[in-house]
C-alpha cells in the first residue's frame, strides 16, 4: 500500500504536490510493481520528480537500497544529483567506475551513458553488490551506438528494478533500447511499448507545459557554391534537398542580414514577454563554436549586454547554465548541449539556429522552452522557413515510438540515421559540393513569413518586412495568455490587419499602387506552401510529395519557377482536396 499522504507527496524538495498525471503513472507503478517500466513525459513534465518519488518510495520500503542514475551528460549528472538531495537522496555526481567505491554517504551515483561504456564490468559489479535501481534518463541515448546499448545491458541486467525515462521515445535509428519493450505494429515493424505516456497536448491542455508560437522568417539568400555557381533562392521555395540546405547555411551565416535582423526580432519578442514576466530569458542555439561567439557578438551590439555562452559540456560551461537559471540575463547563446535535460525555466524564447534538423533534436531543443512555472506562459521559437523544421514545429502534438527493421530512405525521413545528419550538417562543407573551392554565403535578407501555432498558420499577405507594423502585430502578442486567447489574438490581428488593407484598397484608382509580377508570385508561393504545409499536418503526406502530386495534376515546373497562373490552379487544387478528400 501506498503511504497515506500519497498521491499528494512529490519526493521532498522536488515539488509542493504532485502532478496528476505523476499521481497516475505512480499508482500504474506500485500496482503493477515491475521489474523494468518505462515512462513517456513530454520536455517539461516533471520526469526527474517521477522518477525521485519512485525512488524515495522504494528505498523506504527497503524495496531498493542504491539508486543509479544514468544521463547522457555531464551536466546532467550534476542536476540529478541536486534535485536528489532536494528530495532526500544523496548521489554523488563525481562517481567513476574506475575510482572504485564511493562515500558510504551516499545512496546512489550519477554517471554518464559514455562512462558505463568505458567500465561496463565495474558498473555491474556494483549492481550485482546492491538491490538497485537503475533510473535511465533520456534511455533513447542507450542506443546511439551498440557498443553503448551492449554495455548498458551488460551493467544494469542485474539490476533489481529498472525505470527508463524519455521524452522523445523515437530514434532516428533501428538500434534497439536496452531494456525496453517492442511490439508489431499494423504494418508489422516492432515498436517500442510505453507502460505509461503523457504527450505534449495532454500536457498542454492540463497547462503542465507553456504553448509554443513558431516564429518562422524567410527572405532572399545569395551564395556561391564550390563549383563557383551563384545562386539565388527565397528561403523556404520549395528547393532540391542541397540548395534548401545551402539556403539555411546562407541565412545562418553571421555575416548576413538575416541573422541579424532574426535576432533584433527575437530580443524585441523578449522585451515584450519580459513586461509580464520579468526574468524570463532567451537563448540561441548554434550549430558550431565559431557561429555562437558570432551571434554573441550580434546580440551584445543589438542589447548592450554580452549574453552568457556555454560552447562545450564541461564544468564551467554547467556552473554557468545554473547561473543563467538563478539569474536575469537576457540571453544566453550554446551550442547542441542545451538541446535536451537542461532545467532552466525561465527560457521564453528561443532561436533555432542551427543546421541540425533532425526530428529528435529539434524535440528536444523546443522542449527546453516549454517548461511551465505559472498559468498564461508562453514559448516564442525562432526559426528559419525551411519544410523540414515548419513540418516538425506543425507536428508538435503527435507521439511517436522507437520502430525497428524500419528502412531507411532519406532524409526527410523521421527514422533517417540521425548521428549521420548530424554529422553533415556540422561538417565544415556541404555533402553535394565539389572540391573545386569554398562555398560562400554572399547575402541575405530576412522577411517575416508567418506564425505557426496550434497547428495553425497566421500572417500577413504581402511582403512583411522585418521592423514594420505588421511583424509587431505577432511580436507584440503579451507574454502571459491562456493557450486559446493566444489563438484567438492570432486570428483578430490577421483579420483585423486584412480589413485594414481592405479599406486602403477601396482607396481611388489613382493612388492605388499596383502590385509588381514578382510580389505578386511570392504570395501566391507563400500562399500554396502554407496550404502544402496543412495538408501535410492533417495528412502526414510530406510536402514534396503533394508538390509533386499538384505538379502532375496541374503541370508546370516547380513552383519556383511557376507562373502566376500555374501557381493558382494548384492553390484551387488542393483547396478542392481539402474540400473532398477524406483523409484516415
Amino acid at each position: 500500500m501506498l503511504p497515506p499522504a500519497y498521491p499528494d507527496r512529490a519526493a521532498w524538495g522536488t515539488a509542493t504536490h504532485l502532478r496528476a498525471w505523476q499521481s497516475a503513472a505512480l499508482e500504474r507503478y506500485f500496482t503493477e510493481n515491475p521489474r523494468d517500466f518505462l515512462a513517456v513525459a513530454t520536455p517539461g513534465a516533471g520526469k526527474t520528480t517521477f522518477a525521485l518519488t519512485v525512488a524515495a518510495e522504494l528505498l523506504s520500503r527497503r524495496v531498493v537500497d542504491r539508486v543509479t542514475v544514468v544521463a547522457p551528460t555531464e551536466h546532467l549528472k550534476t542536476q540529478w544529483a541536486d534535485a536528489a538531495a532536494r528530495a532526500g537522496i544523496p548521489i554523488d555526481p563525481t562517481y567513476s567506475g574506475r575510482r572504485g567505491p564511493t562515500s558510504k554517504d551516499f545512496v546512489g551515483v550519477a554517471v554518464t551513458y559514455a562512462g558505463v561504456a568505458a567500465n561496463a564490468l565495474a558498473h555491474r559489479i556494483r549492481t550485482e553488490r546492491f538491490k538497485t535501481l537503475v533510473i535511465l534518463d533520456e534511455v533513447h541515448h542507450a542506443g546511439d551506438a551498440l557498443s553503448w546499448g551492449d554495455a548498458v545491458r551488460e551493467a544494469f541486467e542485474p539490476a533489481h528494478r529498472r525505470l527508463a525515462l524519455t521524452g522523445t521515445p523515437f530514434r532516428s535509428d533501428v538500434n534497439p533500447i536496452p531494456f525496453v519493450s517492442y511490439a508489431p505494429g499494423g504494418d508489422g515493424i516492432p515498436r517500442s511499448v510505453a507502460d505509461f505516456t503523457y504527450g505534449y497536448a495532454h500536457a498542454l491542455s492540463d497547462h503542465v507545459v507553456r504553448p509554443v508560437l513558431f516564429m518562422a522568417y524567410s527572405g532572399e539568400m545569395q551564395w556561391r557554391t564550390r563549383a563557383g555557381d551563384e545562386i539565388a533562392a527565397r528561403l523556404g521555395e520549395p528547393l532540391t534537398k542541397d540548395l534548401t540546405a545551402q539556403a539555411l547555411r546562407t541565412a545562418l551565416d553571421p555575416g548576413g542580414a538575416w541573422m541579424p535582423s532574426v535576432l533584433a526580432a527575437a530580443d524585441k519578442r523578449l522585451t515584450e514577454v519580459r513586461r509580464h514576466v520579468p526574468d524570463a530569458g532567451g537563448l540561441v542555439i548554434a550549430t558550431d563554436q565559431d557561429s555562437a561567439r558570432a551571434y554573441t557578438a550580434l546580440l551584445k551590439s543589438i542589447t548592450g549586454e554580452k549574453p552568457v555562452v556555454v560552447l562545450s559540456d564541461e564544468k564551467a560551461a554547467s556552473r554557468r547554465i545554473a547561473a543563467f537559471a538563478e539569474g536575469k540575463d537576457r540571453w544566453m547563446v550554446a551550442v547542441r548541449m542545451v538541446s535536451e535535460g537542461v532545467d532552466v525555466p525561465r527560457l521564453a524564447v528561443g532561436v533555432y539556429a542551427t543546421t541540425t534538423a533532425t526530428p529528435l533534436f529539434f524535440a528536444q531543443a523546443v522542449g527546453r522552452f516549454v517548461r511551465a512555472r505559472k498559468r498564461g506562459e508562453t514559448a516564442s521559437v525562432f526559426l528559419p522557413s525551411v519544410p523540414n523544421l515548419l513540418g516538425f514545429a506543425s507536428e508538435m502534438e503527435l507521439e511517436r515510438d522507437h520502430a525497428l527493421g524500419r528502412r531507411i530512405n532519406d532524409e526527410d525521413d523521421i527514422y533517417a540515421a540521425e548521428n549521420a545528419l548530424i554529422a553533415q550538417a556540422n561538417a565544415a562543407e556541404g555533402a553535394s559540393d565539389d572540391e573545386l573551392g569554398t562555398f560562400e554565403a554572399m547575402g541575405s535578407e530576412a522577411r517575416f513569413d508567418r506564425v505557426l501555432y496550434d497547428g495553425g498558420e497566421f500572417g500577413h499577405e504581402g511582403e512583411v518586412h522585418v521592423g514594420s507594423d505588421e511583424e509587431m502585430d505577432f511580436l507584440g502578442i503579451p507574454g502571459l495568455l491562456e493557450a486559446d486567447q493566444v489563438r484567438d489574438l492570432l486570428r483578430h490581428r490577421q483579420s483585423e490587419r486584412r480589413r485594414q488593407q481592405g479599406r486602403t484598397s477601396s482607396t481611388p484608382e489613382d493612388v492605388v499602387r499596383d502590385v509588381s509580377t514578382h510580389e505578386h508570385l511570392a504570395t501566391l508561393r507563400r500562399e500554396l506552401n502554407g496550404l502544402v504545409a496543412a495538408w501535410n499536418h492533417r495528412t502526414g503526406q510530406p510536402h514534396g510529395v503533394t508538390h509533386a502530386e499538384l505538379r502532375k495534376d496541374c503541370g508546370g515546373p516547380a513552383a519556383a519557377v511557376a507562373t502566376a497562373a500555374q501557381l493558382q490552379a494548384r492553390i484551387d487544387k488542393i483547396r478542392h482536396w481539402a474540400a473532398t478528400r477524406r483523409t484516415s
